[in-house]
């Protein structure tokens, strides 16, 4: 996908520096703010109360610039390192790892981008510690990909007007901007970025899935918004012909990091119940409690292979987009590391989907009837795992990944993929 700049080009917003220093993964700080995190995720969960405090805490503790160099104020983490956080981040409340991920391709956007001015535009967005959402998918009739009803039109006064409506966006009601994608004149496709609180921005907080039910996973509402000539940037023909990338593989792999950090919490309940456990079954190997009891102790052992196998599935991956960005020359990778991003992450997510649902579903197995209690909550794993898997279907994937092995067909260029 290429971005180009208008003339004249557009000027970095007007923010202050960040304040304070990033929380780095591995200090004791960084362990502190899980355990906050932790503390309230599964009453937030079970009585819905939205994270908005939570998402102030990770904008004090700079976690937005994780990915951005030390130099701009930023902790400089590799891929790998990066993803190793979220799944940190993820078991503490999955829900917070979840909102921030079009906040962190938005930065790797910029990170990679050949505009000076355009990456100097966002990251300076990302170094005052602002918040980006998204407004890409629609609910319409069209094929799930870059084909948008929502339209920038050409305002007679000067700039564009910005009309339509966007489902799935993602984290947009507790950011500070919005990441938009729209049809735009000469059937091209454009994007704009702009606070949330801009005059004609609706962002509603309707998301009903069964699962991530706190990610502001809702609709968009645009109703004639004022576009700035300098805000637009031009993303091409939704079906030209597009340079290698490694983006939507950011995309998917952030959601497999998410699973491995859910998977981790599946473990840790499962040890939990089975030592809160008082009894057994008359008919058990063990006679005193479930934690004697080897077959239990066989599941539990079972759930925590399957935590550590998604978490070193994704790491694998990431290491795999960390050399197709280590490539970018002018902005895009070469094709081979493009390739093998792709590849690294659909097999990921193919991998995981595999078990994931089971192995959270396994819980129930060492903690018999009580354990289904609505005060308890311990679907919420089963749930939130199932639901994040739905974002691209795992069978079409596996499909894409046997075409590209056995015959060296190319991935989809979009970022569904």
């Amino acid at each position: 996908m290429t971005t180009t700049t208008p003339p004249g080009g557009p000027q970095a917003w007007p923010v202050p520096p960040p304040a304070t220093d990033v929380v780095r993964p591995g200090t004791p700080a960084w362990t502190a703010l899980l355990e906050r995190i932790a503390a309230g995720a599964e009453e937030r969960e079970r009585e819905l109360v939205a994270p908005h405090e939570v998402i102030g805490w990770v904008k004090e503790a700079g976690l937005g610039r994780l990915r951005l160099p030390v130099e701009d104020g930023g902790a400089g983490l590799t891929l790998p390192e990066l993803f190793a956080a979220l799944i940190d981040l993820a078991e503490a409340d999955a829900a917070v790892a979840h909102i921030l991920r079009t906040h962190y391709w938005f930065v790797e956007q910029h990170l990679q981008s050949a505009d000076p001015v355009f990456r100097s535009r966002g990251i300076a967005l990302a170094a005052a510690d602002k918040i980006v959402g998204n407004g890409f998918s629609e609910q319409s009739k069209r094929p799930v990909g870059l084909y948008f009803e929502t339209a920038f039109t050409p305002d007679p006064e000067g700039g564009y007007r910005l009309n339509g409506t966007k489902f799935y966006s993602t984290g947009s009601i507790y950011a500070d901007y919005t990441q938009i994608w729209a049809a735009a004149p000469g059937g091209r496709i454009a994007g704009a970025v702009i606070p949330v609180d801009r005059e004609g921005v609706t962002i509603l907080d309707d998301w009903d899935g069964f699962g991530q039910r706190l990610t502001g996973t809702g609709t968009t509402h645009l109703d004639d918004v004022r576009i700035a000539e300098d805000e637009l940037f031009d993303l091409g023909e939704p079906d030209g012909e597009q340079p290698p990338g490694y983006q939507g593989a950011f995309l998917q792999l952030f959601l497999q990091a998410v699973t491995a950090g859910i998977l981790r919490s599946v473990r840790n309940d499962a040890a939990a119940l089975v030592r809160r456990r008082a009894r057994s079954y008359s008919h058990a190997n063990a006679p005193q409690t479930p934690a004697q009891d080897p077959q239990v102790l066989q599941v539990v052992g079972e759930i925590a292979a399957d935590a550590f196998a998604a978490e070193a599935i994704v790491l694998r991956a990431a290491q795999a987009l960390q050399d197709a960005a280590d490539s970018v020359v002018d902005g895009n990778p070469t094709v081979e590391a493009a390739e093998a991003a792709q590849l690294a992450a659909a097999q990921a997510k193919v991998a995981v989907d595999r078990f994931s649902y089971a192995t959270a579903a396994r819980l129930f197995d060492v903690g018999g009837t009580s354990a289904t209690q609505s005060a308890y909550n311990l679907d919420r794993h089963w749930r939130n795992v199932r639901t994040i898997s739905t974002h691209n279907p795992t069978f079409l994937k596996a499909s894409a990944v046997g075409g590209h092995v056995v015959n060296g067909t190319p991935f989809p260029a979009n970022a569904y993929f």
